[in-house]
């Protein structure tokens, strides 16, 4: 499977809606169904409009995208657009103006192309966000900041971490597989955290941890543990940890953490881990950079629904809590709801199960009423 693809979402399948009752008989005049696509300050969009529109807008927000890949024109719909066309509800889509860990053009570029709907369509009656992986996280950063402009946004299999501590984790990775392995071939002098490994491609890597487990079993079970994914997956998480990574760093300009002073706990002896970790000192403007990428603080005075699948190996289960645990409700403030665990792997949600979830939004939104009485 394309990484792209595993971490926008699964394919996702067509879901119907039945007519109203009465419709056979007292058909009614219908608008033309819309497509409105271009582009807005280098990012391409697309606007879908359906015959029987309902007055709603949903923003919906695309995962992660490796630098390079090629991009369709116009911008396709994503494979959860049925979902909410077929309720009634316009969908728009950015594409973004850059690719990779785009987290802050994706907030610009999705406030854009909502203020464009605006202007060339008219104002919806509500707006919703909707984000997959990355695209969750951007939902959550936008709706912190921009609330005005949302009624609610649901985040799916979303990277909610903030930006610094999210850097931090992916460069755990990096510096625990170079302490276990030092030396592996095909990767180059400095280990995988070094300068250098920017320039591997994501194949390299996995190539070169595919090369290197089999060499320390025991190192290899430490690393999956710490991963929190069984060892057969550990060459795809360490290598998207290192593509996602040395976007961020080439984005900050340097590096975007300082492992200085830190200490590791976890894998095995801390100790003889500690000793053997490369240490690195971070860049102040590039670890500014990251704490913006995204810089999510908890407080949201808007509904939020949260989901995740069952074992997904791309956003760890450790993770999972830390938004949640950001939230100081009171006030204006409103904690998320964090829905159970549902679908299998990243971002393998089933449409009934993605109509669900919004549903609960929408629901909570409109009544005002928090679900289950909370």
């Amino acid at each position: 499977m394309r990484l792209h693809r595993l971490l926008a979402c699964l394919p996702i399948a067509l879901l119907l809606a039945l007519p109203p009752a009465g419709a056979w008989d007292a058909p009614t005049a219908l608008a033309p169904p819309v497509e409105d696509t271009g582009t807005l300050a280098a990012a391409p969009y697309r606007i879908d409009i359906p015959a029987d529109w309902n007055g709603e807008l949903v923003m919906l927000v695309h995962g992660f995208e490796p630098v390079g890949v090629p991009r369709a024109s116009p911008w396709p719909a994503n494979e959860a657009t049925p979902v909410f066309l077929s309720k009634g509800y316009a969908v728009a889509e950015s594409g973004f103006a850059t690719q990779g860990w785009a987290m802050r053009d994706g907030i610009d570029d999705t406030e854009r192309l909502r203020a464009h709907f605006v202007e060339r369509h008219g104002a919806p009656r509500r707006t919703w966000l909707v984000g997959f992986s990355m695209g969750g996280s951007i939902a959550v950063a936008s709706l912190e900041q921009q609330p005005a402009q949302y009624d609610g946004a649901l985040s799916l299999c979303g990277a909610n971490v903030p930006g610094a501590r999210l850097a931090e984790e992916l460069f755990t990775t990096l510096v625990a597989f170079d302490a276990f392995f030092p030396g592996a071939t095909g990767v180059p002098d400095g280990g995988l955290s070094g300068p250098a490994a920017a320039e591997l491609g994501q194949m390299d890597v996995m190539n070169a941890v595919t090369g290197a487990l089999p060499g320390n079993p025991d190192a290899a079970a430490l690393l999956a543990k710490h991963m929190e994914v069984p060892v057969d997956a550990v060459p795809g998480i360490v290598s998207l940890h290192a593509l996602v990574f040395n976007d961020m760093r080439r984005r900050a300009g340097g590096l975007p953490v300082d492992n200085t002073r830190t200490v590791y706990t976890g894998f095995g002896d801390n100790a003889v881990f500690n000793a053997a970790v490369p240490r690195h000192a971070g860049d102040a403007a590039a670890m500014a950079y990251a704490a913006t990428a995204p810089a999510l603080t908890g407080q949201v005075g808007k509904p939020l629904v949260i989901q995740y699948n069952t074992g997904d190996p791309t956003i760890a289960p450790r993770l999972q809590p830390l938004y949640a645990a950001l939230v100081r409700a009171g006030g204006d403030v409103i904690a998320p709801l964090v829905l159970p665990d549902a679908g299998e792997g990243h971002c393998g949600f089933s449409p009934e199960q993605i109509g669900e979830a919004f549903r609960t939004l929408t629901q909570w939104s409109v009544t005002g009423k928090r679900p289950g009485g909370e």
